[in-house]
């Protein structure tokens, strides 16, 4: 257990059948890490059970990436339940040395009985599980489905219970709805599940918010004079443009990746504002963001901002843009989003061009207020 053996060694105890499954599941984990609708950087993780061995996506690593490296760690299954059993996260016994460490969520793929399990961050149904109204609405559209909406709980441990009661009124569920966190669909089979995925996030699926266009003029200016980045894509200026998202993210946190990857409050300014920084506070000094909204202009991007961050804030771009203007926002309260920084799930820390460190749990001062929900109004 303390030392993850290779894909060659792994594999070698394997009949045909299962090395065959588990190449069936590496090929659907590829697909999905590929779709950004559907996972985004290194969330997401995929499972199958395979004689009494789970096989579970490293924690960390990108779902896009398990076709060109060796991502899946065999578990034994008895060992992990065993761990369960006594409330112990199996991950705790691993060492953030290691090379390949299992993901947060391996009790929630062990406590869920179909052999193949997969958890996504699918964009369609984030926006939903943020919504206060969030579970009546899904009982029109996953009518017909064996389903259950799980409230928020942490990562780990906390999430698998929720898991679990849910199991034990519906024996039969599939589909879980993830309250501010994502989905997971399962099945018999990497192509069962994968069908089940697809019904399901056609059914979720919501046509996004039409914004008003970035400022092109201001935003290459702001560009040229600082350095930063101005990104060609019209759906990530809505943080700035649409008055609608800009209140949303405003609130405070939505889900976990929001806060892990860029910070506990969004670095929302004038464009005034914005010009002073650049020749003052941020201008080679510490708290440097990995980007900036400015208000009815657009966003600009820190050079040195990483894929994931990056990818991370276009997905919260495409969630917000899925909300309607009057929906009621359940967001993380502060508790909540202390939690899940000191848990530090990835370990995720920047280091910046000219040394310094951008941690995104200490970027920006957590809100004052702990308001669990905000009306959008125009």
């Amino acid at each position: 257990m303390n030392n993850p053996v290779s894909k060659s060694a792994s594999t070698s105890f394997l009949s045909s059948r299962s090395e065959s499954e588990l190449a069936c599941l590496r090929a659907l984990s590829a697909r999905l890490g590929s779709n950004p609708l559907m996972v985004q950087a290194s969330n997401g993780n995929t499972s199958i059970k395979l004689d009494g061995t789970l096989w579970i996506k490293a924690s960390g690593k990108w779902l896009a990436h398990t076709m060109r490296d060796d991502l899946f760690i065999p578990m034994p299954l008895a060992e992990v339940n065993e761990h369960l059993q006594r409330d112990i996260d199996i991950s705790s016994r691993y060492s953030p040395t290691h090379k390949l460490r299992p993901s947060i969520e391996t009790a929630m793929h062990a406590i869920i009985h179909h052999r193949v399990v997969i958890h996504v961050h699918s964009i369609n149904a984030v926006a939903w599980s943020i919504r206060v109204d969030g579970l009546d609405q899904l009982k029109d559209r996953l009518a017909g489905l064996n389903w259950q909406w799980i409230p928020y709980a942490p990562s780990g441990i906390p999430l698998a219970r929720g898991i679990e009661r849910a199991i034990t009124r519906t024996p039969e569920a599939d589909v879980f709805v993830l309250a501010n966190h994502g989905l997971v669909v399962c099945g018999p089979d990497c192509h069962a599940a994968e069908r089940l995925l697809n019904e399901v996030e056609e059914r979720l699926t919501i046509i996004p918010r039409r914004s008003p266009k970035p400022n092109h003029t201001l935003l290459a200016v702001m560009s040229h004079l600082s350095g930063w980045q101005f990104p060609d894509i019209d759906s990530l200026h809505a943080l700035g443009t649409d008055p609608v998202a800009r209140k949303a993210i405003k609130g405070g946190v939505l889900y976990p990746c929001q806060a892990i990857f860029l910070g506990e409050r969004m670095p929302v300014l004038s464009p005034a504002l914005v010009a002073s920084k650049f020749t003052d506070r941020w201008n080679g000094k510490s708290l440097v963001p990995a980007f900036v909204i400015m208000e009815r202009v657009g966003v600009l991007l820190n050079p040195g901002m990483t894929a994931a961050e990056q990818a991370t804030l276009i997905a919260l771009s495409q969630v917000i843009q899925r909300t309607e203007e009057s929906a009621l926002l359940c967001y993380l309260n502060a508790a909540e989003v202390t939690d899940v920084l000191s848990k530090n799930l990835y370990g995720y820390k920047k280091s910046l061009p000219n040394g310094e460190e951008r941690n995104t749990a200490t970027l920006m001062k957590p809100p004052a207020r702990n308001d669990s929900w905000l009306q959008l109004r125009p």
